[in-house]
């Protein structure tokens, strides 16, 4: 059964991750990469909603237990670094996907979750429920370059300052206060009606959408495919 999948309602794609704390592994890359293949390949769709299954959880990043299991088994290095390749696909995917990618956070966004927040066109929180964090100070990994550019894109500064070096978390509301989000609501329904409306409301040409997103982001593009290269290849994931 797929982890990441998708239905649409009128012209909005809204991809759903169902695998409860919805954390990045190879399945989640496979399935993820499959999911927004097949929604590029409805032409109906105008805009896609990322959002999840699970209450508690919109993505909680990087499988943390899988990647120290196969990081620490020289076999599996090759399956590691296909795997970061992977990801940061998953990042360009959504980078350059050629309608708006609309996330839809409606619970704890953490580490990689919240970079792949970040990738995405706009951001909408719950206020009441769930944390946006980039606890990685805390379980000694650093950002990679092309993962770093993409949270600089989406995150003011100095509120980048503050949260990268601290680990805090912080809730929908300092989220859209802060800047990195577009609006905060009570509730999951009002979140989705919310993104839902805000989906709905694009009608732009592929064409030229894709080509404003690849111009917009060329910089980030090169870094998730040349800079972070030398640290995949040395599996330069934790501070030593």
């Amino acid at each position: 059964m797929s982890v990441v999948n998708w239905s649409r309602q009128g012209a909005v794609a809204v991809v759903s991750f169902d695998n409860g704390e919805n954390r990045h592994n190879p399945a989640f890359v496979n399935d993820f990469l499959d999911t927004m293949a097949s929604v590029e390949a409805d032409v109906e769709v105008q805009a896609v909603v990322l959002t999840s299954s699970d209450l508690k959880n919109w993505s909680l990043g990087i499988d943390l237990a899988w990647i120290s299991t196969a990081s620490a088994d020289r076999s599996r290095h090759d399956e590691v670094r296909s795997f970061l390749k992977g990801l940061n696909d998953v990042y360009a995917r959504v980078l350059t996907f050629p309608t708006p990618v609309i996330a839809a956070i409606g619970g704890h966004a953490f580490g990689g979750g919240a970079i792949l927040a970040c990738a995405c066109d706009y951001r909408l929180m719950r206020s009441d429920r769930g944390f946006f964090c980039f606890p990685e100070v805390d379980v000694n990994i650093p950002f990679l370059p092309g993962m770093l550019a993409i949270v600089q894109r989406a995150v003011p500064a100095w509120v980048l300052d503050d949260i990268y070096l601290s680990g805090r978390r912080l809730g929908g509301a300092e989220v859209v206060e802060k800047h990195i989000g577009s609006m905060a609501y009570e509730g999951v329904e009002a979140l989705q009606t919310g993104a839902l409306a805000l989906a709905g409301s694009f009608n732009k040409g592929r064409a030229v959408f894709g080509e404003i997103k690849r111009r917009k982001h060329s910089h980030i593009l090169k870094i998730l495919r040349e800079d972070d290269a030398p640290y995949i290849e040395r599996l330069a994931l934790v501070a030593k």
